[in-house]
């Protein structure tokens, strides 16, 4: 069994890691995270996916904990501006179909279309977040009682089956603090240093890292948390890096940090994506400022129109905040774990972050790390990496196959970069796939068939949101009575309503959370 694990790098990547191990086994594993003084984390990483509950939950963290600390904000959609044409709007929400009759209710908009707007027909999340309604009440419980659930036993990723409504936003530097506080609380070495060297054994595996102040740092497993750099796996073990630039475009950030006064401005509960020119702007609301950045195409875009794109697009509130730019390797290492270390986050591969992938690709990578944990036999622990590896690239290949589906079934062409989206080679299997969805919309049987964080129904919202791949409907359809679909859309109606009507606004609610005096609670006040 592995006893001794040495983590290099800190960051959302190095600390989620440090302290879930550190809740999987307790004292029986040591722990060393050495980061360095002089290398800034890159701070975008924002923005998740409902997943991420597990993780908070496996640590024993209540959110009501940390989240005052981290500027945290709810998140239940993707709200996309501008993707099928300039002005249009649609939400890939947190929340599954309802079915009828056997069908679920998208398949009953695309034969029925009470209104344009499937998402608003189909789901309550998307009025909820037209309202920037909070998914929770300001006693604490959530807007659907049937996802509320007791603690009886940690779960992971893989065992979820519901989809809980709401992700988070935090700022990702403040997390990393609050996770070190928790970490190094519970027993974990805290080491501020520079790995200035990594030696390798005769076996070719990891001997130790050695640091410019405290010497070598050895252990039983390495793990790369270096993000892009990876120091570990690609440059010291020399593991070949997969890369996916042929199927998706964008290689470059840029970023900003927005100083806004949210009680004016106001909280919508949904990360939004606006489609530009050469490739599309995050907007993330936080409790105390606005999370902005521009994902783009070098081959479209040179950094200084980047950075002026999305400068015009924040306006006057952009004016004094400093731009940080980054450079972003799309694709996968062949192997995640190589000999005796195993790379996760960035040093493994980043997909295009436009759902919000990488704190989940983050979870993923360390939860199969605790179930395949080495045992110190060389044969055993060879199937644990084989195991390991084969699950970590069918996530990161199902993920890049499903961020390739936005830019094909996407109705822009009016430029160039748009219309280089749909003759770009597309993955394997995908393209069969897209044939089957233009017949009939996807379901658990038709989309890419291994596990990645994604569900059939993220899949009909993309498609039918986006609106360049023709859709027909399901022959079946008109041969059946549709008055039960036609009584679920009104019910979808009322209930969305009544909802907006009863609960807080985002703003309202984590003012309150933050325990603002009342007459500061409501958005269009100030503070």
């Amino acid at each position: 069994m592995a006893r001794s694990v040495v983590i290099v790098g800190g960051g959302t990547a190095g600390w989620m890691t440090a302290t879930y191990l550190t809740a999987a086994f307790g004292d029986r594993v040591s722990v060393t995270l050495v980061e360095s003084k002089n290398v800034p984390a890159l701070g975008v990483g924002e923005a998740t996916f409902s997943t991420i509950r597990h993780f908070f939950d496996y640590l024993g963290l209540d959110e009501r904990e940390w989240m005052p600390e981290c500027h945290g904000t709810y998140k239940t959609a993707v709200r996309f501006e501008g993707w099928r044409k300039p002005g249009h709007v649609f939400y890939h929400p947190f929340e599954r179909n309802r079915v009828v009759d056997g069908f679920p209710l998208t398949d009953w908009w695309v034969q029925k279309q009470p209104t344009e707007a499937f998402d608003r027909d189909s789901f309550l999340i998307a009025s909820m977040c037209d309202a920037e309604s909070s998914p929770r009440y300001l006693d604490g419980s959530l807007f659907d009682s049937t996802f509320e659930r007791g603690a009886e036993h940690r779960s992971t990723l893989t065992e979820q089956n519901t989809q809980f409504p709401y992700a988070y936003h935090f700022d990702a530097a403040l997390l990393a603090k609050f996770l070190t506080r928790y970490g190094v609380a519970r027993g974990v070495r805290h080491v501020l240093d520079d790995v200035v060297d990594v030696t390798l054994d005769d076996t070719g595996a990891i001997a130790h890292v050695r640091t410019r102040e405290n010497g070598d740092l050895s252990g039983d497993l390495f793990i790369d948390c270096t993000g892009f750099r990876s120091v570990l796996v690609n440059k010291a073990l020399e593991e070949p890096f997969i890369s996916f630039q042929k199927h998706l475009p964008n290689d470059s950030a840029v970023a900003l940090r927005v100083p806004v006064d949210m009680a004016t401005h106001g909280i919508r509960p949904a990360t939004t994506a606006t489609a530009t020119d050469a490739g599309w702007i995050w907007t993330i609301p936080l409790f105390a400022r606005l999370g902005t950045g521009y994902v783009y195409a070098s081959e479209y875009s040179t950094s200084d129109e980047a950075e002026r794109t999305l400068r015009e697009h924040v306006g006057p509130a952009a004016e004094n905040a400093t731009a940080n730019h980054i450079r972003m390797r799309i694709g996968r290492s062949r192997r995640a774990w190589v000999k005796n270390c195993v790379a996760i986050g960035l040093s493994n591969g980043f997909v295009e972050p436009l759902e919000s992938t990488g704190i989940f690709i983050i979870q993923n990578g360390i939860e199969q790390l605790v179930k395949n944990f080495p045992v110190g036999q060389e044969a055993t622990d060879e199937e644990l990496r084989h195991a390991y590896n084969r699950q970590a690239a069918h996530v990161m290949d199902g993920l890049r196959e499903f961020m390739v589906l936005h830019w094909y079934a996407s109705g822009r062409t009016d430029n160039q970069y748009w219309r280089d989206t749909k003759t770009r080679e597309i993955p394997d299997g995908l393209a069969e796939r897209l044939e089957q969805w233009k017949v009939k919309l996807p379901d658990q049987e038709s989309i890419y068939p291994h596990y990645h964080g994604f569900e059939s129904y993220s899949y009909r919202a993309v498609i039918l949101g986006m609106g360049g791949l023709p859709v027909r409907p399901l022959p079946a359809l008109g041969l059946l009575d549709g008055t039960a679909a036609d009584r679920e859309f009104r019910l979808v109606a009322e209930q969305a309503a009544a909802l907006v009507a009863k609960l807080p606004t985002q703003y309202e609610y984590f003012a309150h959370l933050h325990g603002l005096p009342p007459a500061q609670r409501k958005a269009g006040t100030t503070r």
